[in-house]
């Protein structure tokens, strides 16, 4: 059953709000505690056992050492069992999207996302250079069809769009996830200064049953991959919300 917004959420109507930075360390602060100091309350994830809590930092695996082959071999097994649909609800392997080409592939925070508005943008601005290097812009949410379809209305975004409703590309890649690393002093400040430039959350997507029971807590990232399966290039884990790698050097690691 769907809860009321101001019990799902105290903190959002704050970060919602354009004058909210001044007030954000505060609801920082009272959801720290309430998460900290309780057992089992809202904030805590549904255990479940096919999954392991994420670390929560960034990453960017090294390329060559035979750690990193070792990894990426494992890795690559996990992606081959997981599957997204496009936006017309067709299945896709996920290593398909990478298997006969070279992508770029950004995992959002979920479709309603400000910061993955943002980060669109900021990737779409460079799909000419994408172009010419033969180079596929993608991007992958945690949410349904709908979802997609709703986001790339909103943004007009160029590159492909797919919709991963169980979350299964993001435990596979072990992406951070949970309130801690949503609610920071450096989100709420992005926040405030992406709204500024005009971007804007779009709530009813955020509130929608599965956001806010999940996604709404699950961090991102970005991949270069391909061609070959097992030929994964760069990943960049988002340590927080907002946590943005250097574009030039995700630019650099798909194009040069």
């Amino acid at each position: 059953m769907a809860m009321p917004l101001r019990t799902i959420l105290p903190a959002t109507a704050i970060l919602a709000d354009e004058r909210g930075a001044l007030r954000f360390s505060a609801a920082l602060a009272s959801t720290r505690n309430s998460c900290c100091n309780k057992s089992p309350g809202l904030f805590s994830r549904p255990m479940k056992t096919t999954r392991f809590p994420p670390p929560l930092r960034a990453a960017s695996d090294p390329i060559g050492s035979s750690t990193s082959v070792a990894t990426s071999e494992g890795l690559t097994g996990a992606l081959e069992r997981v599957e997204v649909l496009d936006i017309t609800g067709k299945a896709i392997r996920l290593t398909d999207l990478w298997r006969d080409r070279k992508a770029l592939i950004a995992f959002a925070r979920h479709f309603g996302c400000i910061f993955c508005r943002k980060r669109a943008d900021l990737l779409a601005a460079k799909k000419e250079l994408m172009d010419e290097a033969g180079v596929t812009l993608v991007l992958i949410g945690p949410g349904s069809t709908e979802q997609a379809k709703a986001f790339v209305n909103q943004t007009g975004f160029k590159g492909e769009v797919y919709a991963d409703p169980t979350h299964s590309s993001y435990d596979a890649l072990n992406f951070a996830y949970g309130v801690l690393t949503t609610f920071t002093p450096s989100a709420g400040m992005k926040i405030v200064q992406l709204y500024l430039e005009g971007y804007k959350q779009d709530w009813e997507l955020s509130f929608q049953r599965d956001t806010v029971a999940r996604g709404g807590w699950q961090q991102g990232g970005i991949m270069v991959a391909g061609p070959g399966v097992s030929n994964i290039l760069y990943i960049h884990k988002d340590k927080e919300a907002g946590d943005d790698p250097d574009i030039e050097e995700v630019i650099k690691a798909c194009c040069s």
